[in-house]
């Protein structure tokens, strides 16, 4: 019998994503198939396409033109596959299977099919499938950080976005499941996990009638990670029970990404959020209250149809009110299947730009401040990266996310893969740079931000 085909892998879009190919990865690699890095090496190019946004679509869409160019057989899975999966076959013809992000499961089937010279689309129309623990995982990220899914698809409709139509509604995993993940990766050596969903705040809700997230933190505690981190957490699940969770189990990070959107209660209310815009403030309010050393993150959609100039100076006094320590600004995208594609009054695309960029003008010297104040600190810092010849670390205290906040650089010789006391001597707007504190630990440390 032959050897099997090498498959390469193109991951776009976020870290949902992320998990889906590392799973397809670990599929392949134990039903003996050969993966290579090198996309010209290899028989099959797996594209996980993003379609969250335009631009992410135009990426997408020139990867794969260009892999079809150059001749590869490719195959189309994620976002993109699920939105337009008979354009892609129709415009794509180099493309030998399509699959959904329900079906990703299915990755070694279909490599099969293919080979047996079969043109193969699978896509559930309704996705229902999530891994666990169970489903073997090759990861992708730095050996020190990984992503820990605990929830897939979403039960809200916002009008600007197509997620629920591409990913299903919101399935969770247990608990139980949960936990025996993040028991493994810490086996592997694993310093952080990142808890990733659509809502994180709303995990559980349609296993156990009620969210559990405040339980879910509780239960990671028991793991041998230093740092568990949850990225999106909506203002309104963020209660007393999950905000005591957070206080008092020792590695659950005071780290709070909150995807707030906008902060005029009309343009939520139009972008089907209509209960945030009566809670922002007070959420915030009492986030700081409960967590005094909370490190806040946000992103808002600038540009939303029907958005004013009222509505702009609303969100830059806000912006500046509440003093986020990271702040992302997308332009709003006009997606086909959502109520906003047809809304009055879109934005024009300079206006959208220019508003972006005021409101990223705006949380620039309040970033710097942020910085500025941890100079003359010793923080804990997770080495990702060294550099031999420069004598140069990088890494991220626990204020900074993977991939989407700062970086502190660090001078002095520093182990990699673990959490180090660094005293920062500098700052700019986005990142910290300090050098190793002259203090022996034997063993890496627990975050020090409680």
């Amino acid at each position: 019998m032959g050897l099997k085909p090498t498959v390469a892998f193109n991951h776009l879009g976020c870290e949902k994503n992320r998990v889906d190919t590392e799973h397809m990865l670990g599929l392949l690699v134990q039903a003996g198939y050969q993966v290579d890095a090198n996309e010209e090496l290899a028989d099959y190019v797996v594209v996980n396409t993003c379609s969250f946004i335009e631009e992410a679509r135009e990426e997408s869409v020139r990867t794969l033109v260009e892999l079809a160019a150059a001749q590869k057989k490719v195959v189309i899975t994620g976002c993109l596959a699920q939105h337009f999966q008979n354009e892609l076959l129709e415009e794509i013809p180099e493309a030998v299977a399509l699959v959904g992000t329900g079906d990703y499961n299915r990755i070694v089937e279909v490599i099969e099919r293919a080979e047996a010279g079969e043109r193969v689309k699978i896509v559930s129309p309704e996705p229902t499938y999530i891994a666990d623990e169970t489903v073997p995982r090759y990861r992708t990220t730095a050996s020190s950080v990984a992503y820990l899914r605990v929830a897939e698809g979403c039960d809200y409709r916002c009008a600007f976005c197509i997620i629920p139509h591409l990913r299903g509604n919101q399935r969770s995993r247990t608990i139980e499941s949960i936990v025996a993940e993040a028991h493994q990766l810490a086996a592997e050596g694993v310093q952080e996990l990142v808890l990733i969903s659509q809502i994180t705040t709303n995990y559980g809700m349609d296993l156990y009638g009620k969210p559990r997230l405040a339980e879910l933190l509780r239960a990671l505690g028991e793991v041998d990670v230093p740092w568990v981190r949850m990225h999106y957490a909506y203002p309104t699940g963020l209660t007393p029970e999950v905000l005591a969770a957070i206080r008092e189990t020792p590695n659950v990070l005071p780290y709070l990404d909150l995807p707030l959107q906008h902060s005029h209660p009309e343009v939520l209310r139009s972008m089907n959020r209509p209960w945030q815009g009566q809670v922002n403030d007070d959420v915030i309010h009492r986030i700081k209250d409960a967590l005094p050393e909370a490190v806040l993150r946000t992103t808002f959609i600038v540009g939303f149809p029907g958005e004013t100039e009222d509505h702009v100076e609303h969100l830059l006094e806000f912006v500046e009110r509440h003093q986020f320590d990271h702040v992302g600004v997308f332009s709003f995208s006009a997606e086909e299947g959502t109520p906003a594609f047809s809304l009055p009054n879109q934005v024009p695309k300079e206006e959208r730009d220019r508003r972006r960029e005021a409101l990223m003008l705006a949380q620039q010297p309040i970033a710097w401040e942020h910085n500025r104040a941890h100079i003359g600190r010793v923080v804990d810092v997770l080495i990702e990266q060294e550099n031999p010849a420069t004598g140069m670390a990088l890494g991220r205290s626990d204020r900074f996310a993977p991939e989407v906040d700062g970086l502190v650089y660090v001078t002095g010789t520093a182990p990699l893969n673990q959490i180090v006391p660094v005293k920062i001597t500098a700052a700019d707007t986005y990142d910290l740079f300090g050098e190793i504190a002259a203090i022996a630990f034997p063993e890496p440390l627990l975050s020090l931000a409680h």
